[in-house]
């Protein structure tokens, strides 16, 4: 369906129905009133702003408050009250007090995610899939102040398959393609 058919479907509807604004006149929509109704409504309803945020593919929190109809203290309230009615439907242990030992290693996840390049992305209480091959992993955030040595590395990472061309490891040629492969997003020096 193009925007055009669904503006001409609309309006047909409307002047069918006979809505009409506060002033009498007839009321008329343009496509981008459902998008600030949608995310009124789902605010409202106790999705979290944040995440009507990425749902709307703004860049900036502000941008969707802005689409929001509502203001701010009842924002708050509808996403206390969501809060609520999601802990009432979840197992009470769920929202026990973490012990020294789990919150430590929560704490100590975050301290681990800081890489010689950058820091990786990885949820907590989730495995590292590439064993630590943190060149090969969409996951790594690569630090702008290591750009010199990301190039260092991907151009060792060229002399290393060179090598192993010339040598014949074959399943050594493979796996340094694959991280150079991911080497290769690296910004040049």
């Amino acid at each position: 369906m193009s925007g055009e058919l669904i503006r001409r479907t609309l309006g047909e509807v409307l002047a069918f129905i006979g809505l009409t604004d506060s002033v009498g006149q007839p009321l008329a929509f343009a496509l981008h009133d459902f998008r600030r109704m949608l995310i009124t409504d789902a605010v409202r309803t106790g999705l979290p702003p944040h995440i009507a945020q990425a749902i709307a593919g703004h860049a900036d929190i502000n941008t969707t408050m802005g689409h929001h109809a509502v203001y701010p203290a009842e924002t708050i309230e509808v996403h206390r009250a969501f809060i609520s009615r999601r802990r009432a439907l979840r197992p009470a242990e769920e929202y026990r007090t973490p012990t020294d030992a789990e919150w430590e290693d929560f704490l100590g996840h975050f301290e681990r995610r800081e890489l010689s390049v950058g820091t990786c992305a990885r949820a907590y209480g989730t495995t590292c899939i590439h064993e630590h091959a943190c060149v090969r992993c969409s996951l790594l955030r690569p630090d702008p102040a290591q750009r010199a040595r990301l190039a260092e590395v991907r151009d060792n990472l060229i002399a290393r398959i060179a090598e192993a061309e010339t040598e014949g490891w074959l399943g050594e040629v493979d796996g340094l393609q694959v991280s150079l492969a991911g080497a290769g997003e690296a910004p040049s020096a």
